[in-house]
């Protein structure tokens, strides 16, 4: 039993199995008693069913095979229709013997799903008779079917991604789940020769994976693969798991050992094309033998530390795969590297992170092996660790490795590629530790920096990119980037242009390698334009609030001017232009909730003359184009439109949010901030994401008649976090700590 699980180690697929088994069987006799079917019949268990892995959802996969040539329709239908009822999903086929020999010779899947049949009823020895033929047909010809079942593993794993690093992996589809040791099992019948301590080692990780696919069947109650963050913990307690992590590291350890043996079985099935005749040294100690990176012969990993990098660039450089032999000479031999590191050794290992995207697979060879934390010993600390949030789709290993190759390929913006890879695979290294993850990483490459023999000028650089990783997202997200004091802000933390360049690679390698939510063209404008004026701030220029205005531009302060109210949309933002009144930005606020555009930044601005602007981007614009919304607007200001209504009837029938994070909904929290602005007091909203919320937040600032100066929405998760500038009506901050109690205590009240 893994030390990881608690309690009895049971097999319930293959207890389901032999009950489906007992059902068929029953249904099999009454159909023959009641039709009589000529000749010989034989029902096969085939694909899953027939490995007896039935999970409660999984499908149904049976083969009727009969002697004669035609069967009656009634027979097979009385068999299938009784399943259909009790909600089962069954794959079925009605074939004579000679039909499936064909359809082994033309169709993939009935090939695959054949190497493992059984007969579950009718009669056996000719049920067993057709299963034998067919596995002597496959293995004359399987290996005519290795290449197009290789390039489905190969599409398969673009699409559901890697088991082992994945924070929601797919247990079935994902590089390292089930679908990967059934190819590998079908290549072994078919003839391939797959060594018996990776059958062995196949079978285990298949165990354990079925455990948890059945006990995500159970605790949902419904099909599906993708073990999502909501469904850990109670998966984890029907699996038999002390808690999630345990879950999520034991599917880690199995998903990299099924990725590692099937990747390396694939490539023995096929081989480079272009493997070199003759070896070919590749580095001091690396030879290139048959289209893979070894190890020479009189190489010594004991007492030469840096060789374990010098394989790995090899083999990233070449695209190449490290030989398996070598590897395990790594890992038996390869030491903890000392302190101070051998001399030109953080080169080596600058020279691996500028290979980019290439490096990835090599440094989860080396991981196979345990070999990083030989050369980085804190580095065990993140190995395969989980990150419970919505934004992150990698473990904390897998996200450094991503946004370290990211960072190589943003290297030919900075003078100093070497600085950024660096602070790219050291900058989360913090979440492995206890406290805040920024904090404990500064600690950590306090010791690093010294012991890789980085100068002091490097190691502080390096220290300050990992201290203010997430400075500009923030900033450029949650503050108003025309503000001068935020400008400033950002200025005297990053110090020099070529820190904020650094600095500024350093974040969009971070947000590509964190998720598809995390950096986009809205977040990219606002880090450009918050990188552009920091670095003229820098550069000795002067804050000019009037150029830097991203609100209102020349086109909204000419209708301003006016003194007309207008509506006019443009991509993803739409703008309103009125007479100035209480709860303008608030009605529009709640169209958009109303029609389910997801907001994620908003302006607003008013002049002497009694006019008023307020503009909203949103994620993407309408489908069908902006002129619902706009007439709903319009409807709204004239007082035909019940906002607060249609909102009440939008969240009492949306249907409930899927969670997307393990913690969930967080508890309220309102901040104030009196310093962050020059001209208004800015206000932190941390609530429970929810239909309207933007609407009732608003809607208190105008019954408190605050102005809304500008406003940043984010959504993160299940929370968001919404920023607003907010002024009295005469334009001043807000007043003291009793005005903040006040608003305070009332937005709680529409919170809780």
């Amino acid at each position: 039993m893994s030390a990881d699980l608690v309690g009895p180690v049971e097999y319930p697929w293959r207890c389901l199995a032999t009950e489906t088994d007992e059902t068929l069987q029953n249904l099999f006799a009454a159909a023959v008693a009641e039709h009589q079917p000529r000749g010989r019949v034989a029902l096969l268990a085939v694909g899953g069913y027939g490995r007896s892995e039935l999970a409660p959802f999984s499908d149904l996969d049976v083969l009727l095979v009969h002697e004669h040539k035609t069967i009656d329709g009634l027979f097979a239908q009385s068999l299938w229709y009784p399943l259909w009822d009790a909600g089962r999903k069954i794959g079925h086929a009605v074939r004579t013997p000679k039909e499936t020999l064909a359809m082994i010779r033309s169709d993939l899947d009935t090939a695959t799903a054949l190497v493992t049949a059984r007969v579950v009823a009718g009669d056996v020895d000719f049920g067993q008779k057709v299963i034998e033929k067919c596995r002597t047909r496959l293995r004359k010809q399987g290996g005519k079917w290795l290449n197009e079942l290789h390039t489905r593993v190969v599409e398969r794993h673009r699409i559901a991604g890697e088991v082992a690093y994945l924070l929601e992996p797919d247990l079935k589809e994902g590089s390292g789940g089930l679908r990967d040791i059934h190819a590998v099992t079908w290549a072994h019948e078919v003839g391939f020769d797959v060594a018996d301590a990776d059958l062995r080692a196949l079978a285990e990780c298949n165990e354990t994976l079925l455990r948890i696919r059945s006990a995500l069947h159970r605790t949902t109650g419904r099909p599906g693969d993708v073990l999502h963050l909501q469904d850990q913990v109670a998966v984890a307690r029907e699996a038999g798991f002390e808690n999630d992590d345990a879950l999520m590291a034991a599917i880690a350890a199995v998903g990299r050992q099924v990725m590692w043996i099937s990747q390396e079985i694939w490539a023995r099935l096929n081989p480079s094309r272009d493997r070199p005749r003759r070896e070919q040294p590749l580095a001091p100690g690396v030879v290139l033998i048959h289209g893979e990176v070894h190890l020479a012969d009189d190489a010594d990993p004991a007492t030469d530390p840096t060789l374990v990098l010098r394989v790995a660039t090899a083999a990233a450089r070449t695209g190449r795969r490290i030989d398996r032999d070598s590897l395990d000479r790594l890992g038996r031999f390869a030491r903890v590297w000392p302190s101070p590191w051998p001399a030109g050794a953080s080169d080596d290992l600058v020279a691996l992170l500028l290979e980019g995207e290439r490096a990835i697979p090599v440094w989860e060879a080396l991981e196979q092996r345990d070999l990083v934390s030989r050369v980085i010993p804190e580095w065990s600390a993140v190995r395969c660790r989980p990150q419970r949030n919505a934004f992150h789709r990698f473990t904390v290993d897998r996200h450094l490795w991503q946004a370290a190759a990211n960072a190589a390929d943003l290297s030919e913006r900075v003078t100093r590629p070497d600085l950024l890879v660096l602070a790219a695979l050291f900058h989360d290294l913090g979440k492995g530790y206890p406290g805040d993850h920024t904090v404990a990483g500064l600690q950590l490459f306090a010791e690093i920096g010294p012991r890789m023999g980085l100068g002091a000028d490097d190691i502080r650089t390096i220290m300050t990119l990992i201290e203010h990783h997430l400075l500009l997202p923030d900033v450029a997200t949650r503050r108003d980037i025309s503000d001068n004091t935020t400008i400033t802000y950002v200025a005297e933390r990053v110090k020099n242009v070529n820190t904020l360049q650094l600095l500024g690679a350093l974040t969009e390698a971070d947000a590509l390698a964190t998720g598809p939510t995390a950096w986009g063209a809205w977040k990219q404008g606002l880090m450009h334009t918050l990188v552009s004026r920091v670095t003229q701030v820098l550069a000795g220029g002067t804050i000019d609030t009037t150029t830097w205005r991203l609100f209102p531009d020349a086109a909204t302060l000419e209708t301003m001017a006016v003194g007309e109210q207008n509506i006019r949309a443009d991509g993803d933002a739409i703008t309103l232009v009125s007479p100035d009144r209480p709860g303008l930005f608030t009605s529009v606020a709640g169209v958009l909730s109303v029609h389910g555009l997801d907001i994620l930044s908003a302006e607003a601005h008013s002049d002497e003359q009694g006019m008023a602007a307020s503009r909203f981007h949103v994620r993407s614009a309408p489908q069908n184009g902006w002129g619902d919304v706009m007439h709903d607007i319009q409807a709204t200001l004239d007082g035909r439109f019940d906002v607060g209504g249609r909102l009440r009837e939008r969240a009492a029938t949306y249907p409930r949010r899927r969670q997307l994070s393990a913690q969930g909904p967080q508890p309220p929290a309102v901040r104030f901030d009196d310093t962050a602005s020059s001209n208004a007091t800015v206000v932190e909203v941390h609530a429970p994401n929810r239909v309207g919320l933007l609407y009732d937040i608003t809607n208190v600032f105008a019954e408190l008649q605050l102005d809304i100066r500008h406003a940043r929405i984010a959504t993160l998760g299940d929370n968001v976090v919404d920023t607003f500038y907010l002024c009295e009506r005469d334009g001043s901050k807000l007043v003291g700590p009793q005005q903040y109690g006040i608003l305070e205590q009332s937005l709680l009240r529409v919170l809780n």
